[in-house]
């Protein structure tokens, strides 16, 4: 407990360090990547504190306005930028923030969005402790296997339904988020972004099984936390007269739409050839450089990626065009959800490149080497930046520390104590805040549509500073240490 404690005073003293030297700097053009000036960082916070707080005191405002917010600290980062690097330097990075990064995910998220949708249940099942226990286990697990967005917009709307009964049920989706958005995903390069670039520069597929017991033991962590407070709600909602509508409890369930369960595994199959195209000979040219569309200067839109959104499109038109629109209004599906995180990340996207371009310039000088330092060094940064570069950023600098036994990667040799690390780091604290990890954002939006109030920002920091921080501590005791 001593080690971490001292680590935790030396991260905050190196990043202290790290922001002087880069507000001291005096960067030219061809160096932005590695002299960023703290200051640029400025628009990112300000979004972000937009996102917490103004829901809070302006709520209708705030509604309307999103588009103009984002534009507004868009602006107040790109251009500053262009006249310190110039206008092609602001224009690159722009483009490639969009177009690699913001594009294949929204793309991916809309098409779950708008397969999951076209899926529906119904019968006797209806949310009690016990049920809702196994379904966030049942998800956490998925999660694995068609990644963490596909199992959260798979599962989000049926364990909605099944609790629609209920008052006290804001609990079941933070939980959810927690579980089935986040940590279920560690298990496969499917599962989380971080594990698919962790599988294209050398780990093993199947490496990251070995993470099964971490996981395993999260969970048991988790339920039983969540199955005290959720029998607490649940017998306040029974004492107060709610009762769920039906004639056999738990015995008959309906799947309507269980021909999109195909649609899902298109867009798994799309997700995992953007993974394996780039590494194929036909995709890249003499110099090992992925082939695709240039775009403008050194952006260039690659075929995998061009490969994978056609798949996950034309897996989401299809969906619609064979689904009936009786199982999309039984779901109360509206464009809401995704308009919303489609307006607010594009702004989070753009405004976070500072952040990035700082922490891949100085994240070999945190001196951090022992295995619990990189959980929580990737684990804090990953709750509020991309969580894919940050996997990479201390991937980078595990593997040149220059050890010889561990997993040997494209990056150098890991030891494999060290990996597990990374990857727990940067999957598991994705739940730490709503921007943490794609989904997050998209199940909140979904749960307040269905009329479930849940947390703001802060509110939610709360729930997760409360019940998850105290778990990864015993993460870092029992497995890191």
């Amino acid at each position: 407990m001593k080690k971490l404690f001292a680590f935790c005073a030396g991260l905050l003293a190196v990043l202290n360090q790290t922001a002087v030297t880069a507000l001291a700097a005096e960067p030219e053009a061809a160096g932005a990547a590695a002299q960023t000036p703290l200051w640029l960082c400025i628009p990112f916070a300000g979004l972000l504190i937009c996102i917490a707080v103004l829901p809070l005191v302006k709520a209708e405002w705030w509604e309307a306005h999103q588009p103009h917010a984002v534009v507004f600290w868009s602006l107040l980062f790109l251009i500053p930028f262009a006249v310190k690097y110039g206008v092609p330097k602001a224009a690159e990075t722009t483009l490639e923030c969009i177009i690699n990064d913001y594009l294949t995910f929204i793309v991916l998220l809309f098409g779950l969005f708008c397969v999951s949708g076209n899926i529906t249940l119904s019968g006797d099942l209806a949310g009690s402790p016990r049920i809702n226990v196994g379904l966030l286990a049942l998800g956490t697990l998925l999660s694995s296997w068609i990644g963490t967005t596909g199992a959260s917009m798979l599962m989000i709307r049926p364990i909605i339904k099944m609790n629609a009964w209920r008052k006290r049920r804001r609990h079941i989706v933070i939980f959810f988020i927690f579980m089935v958005s986040n940590m279920g995903g560690c298990l496969t390069p499917i599962g989380d972004p971080p594990l698919l670039m962790g599988f294209m520069r050398g780990v093993p597929f199947f490496w990251s099984l070995k993470l099964l017991p971490i996981l395993i033991f999260n969970m048991i962590i988790l339920l039983f936390i969540f199955y005290h407070f959720d029998m607490k709600a649940y017998r306040k909602d029974i004492a107060a007269g709610l009762k769920p509508d039906i004639s056999k409890p738990g015995t008959e369930v309906k799947i309507r739409g269980g021909h999109n369960l195909i649609f899902i595994i298109m867009i798994v199959i799309a997700v995992i050839l953007s993974g394996t195209l780039p590494s194929m000979p036909m995709f890249q040219d003499a110099a090992g450089n992925v082939l695709g569309i240039h775009v403008f200067g050194e952006v260039t839109l690659s075929y995998p990626a061009i490969i994978e959104c056609v798949i996950i499109l034309v897996s989401a038109f299809l969906s619609f065009k064979t689904t009936d629109g009786s199982i999309r209004r039984e779901n109360h599906f509206t464009w809401g959800a995704i308009h919303e995180v489609a307006v607010l990340f594009v702004g989070i996207f753009i405004t976070m490149q500072p952040a990035l371009m700082i922490l891949k310039a100085n994240g070999a000088e945190l001196g951090i080497t022992e295995p619990f330092e990189m959980f929580w060094a990737t684990g804090l940064l990953s709750s509020f930046l991309d969580n894919t570069p940050t996997y990479l950023v201390f991937l980078t600098t595990a593997g040149a520390l220059g050890l010889s036994q561990g997993m040997v990667t494209a990056l150098g040799t890991v030891p494999v104590k060290m990996l597990e690390a990374i990857s727990c780091g940067a999957v598991f604290m994705g739940a730490n805040t709503y921007i943490g990890n794609a989904p997050n954002f998209m199940v909140k939006s979904i749960a307040d549509e269905n009329g479930i109030r849940m947390p703001s920002f802060f509110g939610y920091l709360i729930w997760s500073f409360g019940i998850l921080i105290p778990v990864f501590i015993v993460d870092t005791l029992v497995f890191f240490l």
